[in-house]
């Protein structure tokens, strides 16, 4: 875990971009999920700042995405739309290489099983949020998504409008190569010190899948753990 503090965003910014780069100098190519979210926004634009922009070969990297909400892109509450105005309006991955969930759609289900298709079998990168209940990507607390073993991507339902999504499941998580947690605030600290030091009960917080990864957390949101190694 990392306590980035205040320079959280720049932090993360960095490690996300050394990821990239080595995995774009080891295969040629990297596959990036990025998750929405008032946390991951700082970053996104910090990586779309030219110095680091400048760094990526962003045309051998390809961008999907953990969750979205059943709204259009152009709706203010997409997580396509927050990427697309954070970071992909200023580099250079061809359109044809970002795959946006099309949350919108009718037949959710249909649409979950389409993006299955597109989904790599494993991503090279996978960028999650933590919400104050716990939930990442749209997993929510005893969601039923958390028990899925086969599918990679489901609808699910959030507990504020707009209530329907499509999410990764856990196989997506557990599969990825690396895995980055960004949490900010000071609401989700109680949660942050459950989540790392508590029992593992992932049905309860399933930001518990992302265990593994490597977590940047923000002053604010690290209080209870500096109390708990006090």
């Amino acid at each position: 875990m990392i306590e980035a503090g205040p320079a959280l965003a720049d932090a993360a910014a960095q490690w996300i971009a050394a990821a990239i780069e080595a995995d774009i100098r080891d295969r040629g190519w990297c596959a990036v999920a990025l998750s929405g979210g008032s946390t991951p926004r700082p970053v996104y634009e910090r990586l779309a700042q030219p110095l680091l922009a400048s760094r990526i070969a962003w045309r051998s990297v390809e961008i999907f995405f953990a969750d979205e909400r059943a709204v259009p892109p152009t709706d203010p509450q997409s997580n396509y739309a927050m990427v697309r105005a954070a970071l992909l309006e200023s580099v250079s991955v061809p359109a044809a290489q970002v795959h946006r969930m099309e949350a919108e759609r009718g037949d959710r289900d249909t649409a979950a099983r389409d993006y299955e298709r597109v989904l790599p079998k494993r991503l090279d990168l996978l960028l999650l949020g933590m919400g104050a209940d716990g939930h990442t990507a749209s997993l929510f607390p005893g969601s039923p998504a958390l028990d899925e073993l086969r599918r990679r991507v489901t609808p699910a339902t959030g507990p504020t409008p707009p209530r329907e999504r499509l999410t990764i499941t856990p196989p997506v998580i557990a599969q990825a190569r690396r895995v980055a947690v960004l949490v900010a605030g000071a609401e989700k600290a109680a949660t942050v010190a459950r989540a790392l030091r508590g029992p593992a009960r992932p049905r309860e917080l399933p930001v518990q899948i992302a265990l593994g990864g490597t977590w940047f957390v923000d002053t604010d949101a690290a209080t209870h753990l500096v109390e708990i190694s006090a």
